[in-house]
């Protein structure tokens, strides 16, 4: 475990400033700064300049100083200013998430992908404690790694971001597990090859000992990328691989079969999800029955397929965490019926047109919000029929006016909020509101 003497950390959001906490208790003298100067930053500057930080907000260059590593918050780009004149002065960039992982004394699963990461993170969480063992959710969901270290756990449950894999030299999960990609992020990423490239670095590091849970249709190129030495592992939906999701059930390649009927998981959008849960848990120690009850007993997480209500006969889903056309297309396979589709924001993709055939097979009203809706009108008018609504408050009341008993009023924008919202939260939570308020 590598200690400094002097550290800069870039970012005052969560995981900056647990970071800065935990060198601080190491002893090390640390510089935060951060590129903004606003009500949260000075917020964050105060607690860090009590726990004996020197703090610089505003900057669109790094201090003049001299230290051995920056620890890099993952909303800053390679590209940012800050970091490019911080490698450009030779100063070693490293991840929050290595920074805190490295500090802990046992063992960890790391989980990434593209859709559906935060819920496999928090139900491996729940079936560490269903069988008794100390377990933080941490990384991109939950607590920051480097708080999580701080705490008394057994293990670490950790949610890792392409953004957080962009930093990382020697992170080494024992289990890890790549639950799919799809394209995601590619406006600071740019081509899916770097962004795949980028969650094979979860696995780089393994060792022989250590397990590599990996979808079959990108087994060999992870595998090719990484170069891990852990043993590797497929799961999926087909009896090929070594567990797979049937219907209503977990079945290993014993043929042994765990029940998770009518579980979050129990659909063929997530079931693959959960054979890749259910195989990490295995490689953990757990027992699969304990794991698939667990699975069952699961409460899922808000804004997330999250039913809002019914209302004459028309369900209203929230699925705000939608941020990218894969995520939305996973929302529609999850409803029952046809669907009035709620989709728009600021685009994190440029091309919608993959989303036309199931649009054409579920959707039966696209209705428009936000930056995105000029490109998804030319991507999907000609196929189904398209509304711009403008503002998310207009497409609910829209969807009241158009929606039928049995059809399902779905928001899966497969984009992100920063156009009209400061995230998907807020918006799902705007969602909510609409739907529920009275006319």
């Amino acid at each position: 475990m590598q200690r400094y003497s002097h550290a800069m950390v870039c970012g005052l959001g969560a995981s900056g400033v647990a970071a800065a906490q935990l060198l601080r208790r190491e002893g090390t003298t640390v510089i935060a700064v951060d590129e903004f100067d606003t009500a949260a930053t000075q917020h964050a500057a105060e607690t860090l300049r009590a726990a004996g930080c020197r703090v610089e907000l505003g900057c669109a260059a790094p201090p003049e100083v001299t230290v051995d590593v920056a620890i890099v918050s993952p909303g800053l780009a390679l590209h940012s200013p800050l970091l490019v004149a911080l490698q450009k002065r030779g100063i070693p960039l490293l991840s929050e998430m290595e920074l805190g992982w490295s500090r802990h004394a046992g063992r960890t699963v790391a989980v990434t992908g593209s859709n559906g990461k935060s819920s496999v993170v928090k139900a491996l969480a729940d079936c560490f404690a269903a069988a008794g063992h100390k377990a933080v959710p941490c990384g991109n969901y939950g607590l920051p790694v480097c708080e999580a270290v701080m705490t008394d756990t057994e293990w670490l449950v950790i949610e890792a971001s392409s953004f957080q894999l962009e930093t990382c030299a020697g992170f080494r999960p024992d289990i890890g597990i790549v639950l799919n990609i799809f394209p995601n992020h590619l406006d600071r990423h740019g081509t899916l090859e770097t962004y795949a490239k980028l969650k094979a670095r979860l696995l780089s590091r393994q060792r022989a000992g250590d397990a590599a849970w990996v979808p079959p249709e990108w087994a060999a190129s992870l595998r090719a990328w990484s170069q891990g030495q852990g043993t590797w592992h497929t799961f999926g939906t087909t009896t090929q691989e070594e567990v797979h999701y049937a219907a209503h059930q977990l079945v290993a390649r014993d043929s042994r079969a765990f029940n998770i009927a009518g579980s979050y998981f129990d659909n063929e959008v997530l079931g693959a999800n959960a054979a890749a849960l259910l195989g990490a848990a295995q490689a953990a120690g757990l027992p699969p029955a304990l794991v698939a009850q667990a699975l069952v007993n699961f409460q899922p997480l808000p804004h997330r397929a999250e039913l809002v209500g019914e209302i004459n006969g028309v369900r209203y889903v929230n699925d705000s965490k939608a941020t990218n056309l894969s995520a939305m297309l996973a929302a529609i396979r999850m409803q029952r019926g046809a669907v009035i589709l709620i989709a728009g924001g600021r685009p994190k993709e440029k091309d919608f047109a993959a989303a036309v055939p199931l649009l054409r097979e579920r959707v039966r009203r696209v209705l428009l919000i936000g930056e995105a809706a000029a490109a998804m009108q030319a991507a999907w008018g000609a196929h189904v029929p398209c509304t711009d609504c403008h503002t998310l408050a207009q497409a609910v009341a829209a969807a009241r006016q158009t929606a039928r008993p049995g059809e399902t009023v779905l928001l899966a924008p497969a984009c992100t909020s920063y156009d009209q919202f400061r995230a998907y939260p807020e918006r799902g939570e705007a969602f909510r509101k609409y739907v529920t308020e009275k006319d």
